[in-house]
């Protein structure tokens, strides 16, 4: 870990964040030198924290020792200049194995996903993640999502018990929900806006404290992603709302056509803009090539 605790939670709570995808190869092995590159490239950009093998890397698809290369290569790449959070999640045994890897990698930090596949209580979910928390020294992100989704009083149980547990990202898009956190909560933790292709929501976000979130689109479109949050920092509405029709819309419209192009899309866009990354895993499907040329067009529009 090269940032202390503090460090880590003012980058990750205030910046652009960076949620690069994992490459490649041609036989879809993990291709260290082409994810080296990348990293190098996205790091050329105004970015506060680069998180690793999250939702957009797709750590749902990579083995635990593939897991640690892709930390190890982007944690030596980075060479200190941002911190590096890794993603852990599973099962309590598995996210332990996740979290340990990330550490030994030189992380900062992991973003902890939710357990998977099962429905749980309130108090399963606090436990899950509180064993995980309590199981490494390196700060821990919740990700607050799907059926690992906590309420206010939950949020705040895992807060008092797990010192290392410095924000919680939110993937529901639940404005009202992620308020009442809030202000249950205080500044005890940072909170990151997380919903796919994130930018939709960032002024509902930024309306109640949520500084930041994670981009995927900055895979492709760094130099416009920046651009846009810059804007909304500002309180550029007319360059936010000019941006949200031109390419945000149009970019979910694509989005929405079949599940998991919110990683797919994203994958393409690399390639169109001299980054290719190789084909997602499966069950993962890659877009065709009417659906790469539409995207194609997207991009030269905000390019």
């Amino acid at each position: 870990m090269t940032f202390s605790r503090a460090d880590v939670a003012r980058a990750a709570g205030d910046g652009l964040l960076s949620f690069p995808v994992t490459d490649f190869d041609s036989a879809g092995q993990f291709d260290a030198e082409s994810y080296r590159k990348r990293i190098a490239w996205l790091l050329e950009y105004e970015i506060s924290t680069l998180f690793v093998a999250g939702g957009t890397g797709e750590f749902f698809n990579l083995g635990l020792e593939e897991f640690a290369k892709v930390v190890k290569v982007a944690v030596e790449e980075t060479a200190g200049r941002v911190p590096v959070i890794a993603s852990a999640g599973q099962s309590i045994t598995m996210a332990k194995a996740h979290a340990a890897a990330a550490e030994a990698a030189g992380a900062d930090g992991i973003l902890l996903m939710p357990p998977y596949l099962t429905e749980c209580s309130q108090e399963g979910i606090v436990e899950y993640a509180a064993e995980i928390c309590e199981s490494t020294s390196i700060n821990v992100i919740y990700y607050n999502r799907a059926n690992g989704a906590l309420e206010a009083p939950a949020v705040k149980a895992l807060a008092d018990r797990c010192p290392n547990l410095i924000g919680l990202k939110d993937g529901r898009g639940d404005i009202q929900s992620l308020n009442t956190i809030i202000k249950t909560v205080g500044d005890r933790l940072i909170y990151i806006g997380g919903v796919p292709t994130a930018e939709i929501f960032a002024e509902a976000y930024l309306s109640i404290g949520v500084n930041t979130y994670s981009s995927a689109v900055f895979n492709f479109v760094p130099e416009m992603a920046v651009h846009f949050y810059k804007s909304l920092r500002a309180g550029d509405h007319e360059t936010v709302a000019r941006l949200t029709n031109d390419f945000f819309i149009p970019f979910i419209a694509m989005r929405d056509k079949c599940r998991g192009y919110a990683v797919s899309l994203v994958k393409a866009g690399a390639a169109q803009v001299g980054y290719p990354a190789g084909n997602v895993r499966a069950p993962l499907t890659m877009p065709s090539a009417e659906e790469v040329e539409q995207l194609k067009m997207l991009i030269e529009r905000v390019r």
